[in-house]
């Protein structure tokens, strides 16, 4: 009987050992690893500082004046894209010093400066935004005629357009726009005479500006 038991004990230490040891042989199971889209760290919220250069042509009703010429200034505005989404809103006012004129026989137009205060909503991707705006335009103008005298005004209007931004490191943002510009009818008075003269303008300007961190 104690023989019976003995070998008995010894198959089921044998049995344990053989299960042991298949499963020390099976792969062990490890969870498939978490895949997670990356998260951009560029935000389009922050203040931002610029200098503009580009050009202007116009239309007016002097006849065959249509002013044109060079724009160099300066541009500060404010972005901020909402929480976990592409949609980016502002606000930006500029300045420029002008060199835009024609002159058509005694009649002759020109603009030393202009600027304007535009609303901006855009659309982020990641570094790219693509936006539009409008707003108030405002400009100097001033209309002569040969013999008749000279007559100048500050012009109120308003302007639409949109541009394309780059934002090449996390401050420096480059950028084109374009605009157009409608300053209405505006009285001139021209050797007692009054003319009532109205102005148009397109503009495509480059820029480059200092976003500050936020």
């Amino acid at each position: 009987m104690t023989r019976k038991l003995l070998v008995c004990a010894a198959s089921v230490a044998a049995l344990a050992f053989a299960s042991a040891a298949y499963a020390a042989d099976l792969p062990a199971y490890e969870p498939a690893p978490q895949v997670s889209a990356p998260v951009s760290s560029f935000t389009w919220t922050g203040a931002y500082i610029g200098a503009q250069a580009g050009y202007s042509w116009g239309d007016t009703n002097l006849g065959r004046v249509k002013p044109k010429g060079g724009v160099f200034g300066g541009y500060a505005g404010y972005n901020y894209q909402f929480d976990a989404s592409p949609v980016v809103v502002g606000i930006e006012t500029d300045f420029n010093w002008a060199n835009i004129d024609d002159k058509a026989g005694i009649a002759k137009a020109s603009t030393d400066w202009t600027g304007a205060t535009r609303a901006r909503i855009g659309y982020a991707f990641d570094h790219f935004l693509v936006y539009g705006a409008g707003g108030l335009a405002y400009a100097d103008r001033e209309v002569k005629a040969s013999g008749f005298g000279k007559d100048s005004k500050t012009a109120l209007g308003w302007t639409v357009g949109g541009g394309v931004e780059y934002a090449a490191t996390d401050n420096i943002v480059a950028r084109v726009d374009y605009r157009y510009s409608d300053f209405g009818k505006d009285n001139f008075k021209l050797n007692g005479a009054s003319t009532r003269n109205d102005y148009t303008e397109n503009r495509v300007m480059a820029g480059v500006a200092y976003k500050f961190g936020w």
